[in-house]
């Protein structure tokens, strides 16, 4: 008997043993037979593949795929992402099944598990993440299978033909792989992905952009910052200081009393200024290959729409934008997270059961714990958090990946959220009062992640990329109206630091004062109830900055009223915090129109 029948011999008596042991649970792993004639017999017919050698074994829910990859995807000590890195990526696909992609239909062959050591995923979707190793992962954190990986740098990707298996059709259930007490299909009825479906959707892309050039616009523009916001100040304190009545001679006086509202934005207004003026770091100068600066392990990276699922046309929008990303790089999942019973077929979509329940969770966090628990992550794993109406760029991935595999210090980031990309500008009262909120990352969310990297400030819900091992740590059993402040707070008590990430995401503003209160109350209320003195100290801050507008407001019939003079040093503290706040807007107005193109200047 030659090679090849005694490999298929052996692969036949493995399958027979699986079948007699029935369907495991979620955390079930699939290994390859270890008796020593499966040894042997494998090892004679991988010594018979062109460019030899052994390779990882990816397989389990979509059936085991022994694959020797591309030199292109082998692990290396340093390498630049550079655009060229990334193209090869776009022409390489993915070739794992669950929870991503695969470029062509598999032929009806069952390729041949290693002898040993190649691990492999069990059935159901907790281990789907582990159908495919990364390609890029640091060769001290890799597993035993890698060093026996092909040396050969013009390696293919080999099957051995075996005996042809009957078709099964694909079935997709909603809780496949979701409970843990379920009974999981037959392998070879697991989900694949449904990024690949092709439909008239692809032949447009919504996810687009400027976000090179806003990047790059945003490294230099601290230095007009600087002069803009200091000369402005100048100007209104000394140049106009007659018109508003401003008295060297005095320091204090009663027209002072009813104008301390001015000052009190203060603290808030000075911890943005300097969020502007200190220089905004990117990597636009930084060769990683140059610098000889070896990747961070990856082995997946799950990007992640988390919506309730009521508004049908918001899931499927963002479905859309983002699904072709699976082929950017082998790690990427696209994932969309409802609540039962709102689940949606031909998508990638889990869907959080009723009956889960957790100790402190509600609505999207019961429903981040449930994915969670489900998806099982590993330090080696990363999510990013996005909402139904978030949209993120071919661009922007990019720079997310280089900051899991480069800013190794760093266990969480957050990156830039823009609110222009459904109906920008079509309610200009909700999209001058969301400007604000740009400028707001552009200052003092800029200066938390590029010079503190503790969230003194807290967190968005949207945009945030996590370490599986942060997840873990930190969970989403929170309580908390706002969850991401809460999860931030939490992961900083456990030792874990946060970075920039020098990337953009999309969102629309409120289009109605409804929706819009609602948002800012849930936001104030969330944050004043969390149990640490910071949120309170800054929920506090809010209220003041309420209080101080009410104040502006009432003094403008006072001036006329009553005559008082105003204390130089009076009136450049109130012209430092109007500055800074009427630079805020603008700044996020204009950053918004240069990404759209719709400012005039274009």
């Amino acid at each position: 008997m030659n090679n090849n029948e005694s490999a298929t011999a052996a692969w036949q008596e493995q399958g027979q043993e699986q079948e007699g042991s029935g369907n495991g649970s979620s955390g079930t792993t699939t290994t390859a037979d270890t008796s020593d004639s499966a040894r042997t017999a494998n090892a004679e017919a991988a010594a018979t593949v062109p460019g030899g050698g052994s390779g990882g074994t990816v397989g389990g829910g979509g059936g085991q795929q022994h694959q020797f990859r591309n030199s292109m995807f082998a692990d290396s000590e340093a390498g630049s992402a550079g655009g060229s890195e990334f193209a090869d990526f776009v022409q390489q696909p993915a070739t794992h099944h669950y929870g991503a992609s695969y470029a062509q239909p598999q032929p009806q062959t069952q390729p041949l598990p290693l002898p040993a050591g190649g691990g492999s995923a069990g059935p159901g979707g907790a281990a789907g993440k582990r159908f495919v190793s990364s390609p890029l992962k640091d060769d001290s954190g890799s597993s035993g299978s890698a060093s026996n990986a092909s040396t050969s740098s013009d390696s293919v990707d080999t099957q051995l033909p075996l005996p042809p298996l009957p078709p099964v059709p694909v079935v997709f259930s909603s809780h496949a792989g979701h409970n843990h007490n379920a009974v999981f299909p037959a392998p070879t009825n697991v989900p694949k992905s449904y990024a690949f479906n092709a439909d008239d959707s692809d032949l447009v892309r919504t996810n687009t952009g400027n976000t090179r050039a806003v990047m790059n616009l945003l490294s230099e523009m601290w230095i007009f910052n600087m002069f803009f916001i200091m000369g402005a100040i100048y100007f209104m304190s000394f140049y106009l200081g007659k018109l508003q009545s401003y008295d060297d001679y005095y320091l204090w006086n009663t027209g002072c009393f009813w104008k301390i509202g001015w000052l009190l934005p203060l603290p808030y207004t000075l911890i943005c200024m300097f969020g502007l003026i200190l220089p905004y770091r990117t990597p636009k100068f930084l060769d990683y290959k140059r610098e000889g600066i070896k990747k961070r392990r990856l082995d997946n990276l799950y990007i992640v729409t988390v919506t309730k699922g009521d508004n049908r046309e918001a899931v499927y929008r963002a479905w859309r934008a983002h699904k072709h990303l699976e082929a950017f790089h082998p790690s990427i999942r696209i994932h969309v997270l409802t609540d039962e019973p709102y689940f949606f077929e031909g998508i990638n979509c889990y869907t959080c059961p009723k009956n889960f329940t957790t100790g402190n969770s509600k609505y999207k966090a019961r429903a981040l714990e449930w994915y969670r628990q489900t998806m099982k992550f590993t330090e080696h794993d990363w999510i990013l958090h996005l909402d139904e109406e978030s949209v993120i760029d071919d661009e922007s991935v990019k720079r997310v990946l280089e900051f899991i595999w480069y800013q190794k210090d760093y266990h969480f980031g957050q990156g830039v959220i823009l609110y222009n990309q459904y109906r920008y500008w079509q309610n200009w009262v909700f999209t001058v009062a969301d400007a604000i909120r740009v400028g707001d990352d552009l200052s003092r969310f800029h200066l938390q992640y590029t010079y503190f990297h503790r969230p003194i400030f807290g967190a968005h819900g949207s945009f945030l990329l996590n370490n599986g091992l942060v997840e873990n740590a930190v969970t989403w059993d929170l309580g908390s109206l706002t969850e991401d402040f809460q999860f931030a707070v939490k992961a900083w008590d456990r030792g874990f630091r946060c970075g920039k990430v020098c990337a953009l995401v999309r969102e629309q503003s409120p289009m109605d004062v409804m929706g819009f209160l609602k948002q800012r109350r849930r936001w104030f209320v969330g944050i004043r109830r969390l149990p640490n003195f910071l949120p309170k100290l800054w929920a506090f801050f809010w209220s003041l900055g309420i209080f101080s507008l009410y104040c502006t407001i009432a003094s403008i019939p006072l001036g006329f009223t009553f005559s008082y003079t105003t204390p130089r040093w009076f009136g450049f503290l109130k012209d430092l915090s109007f500055v800074t706040f009427v630079y805020l807007y603008l700044l996020g107005i204009f950053i918004q129109d240069i990404d759209r193109g719709t400012h005039p200047l274009l």
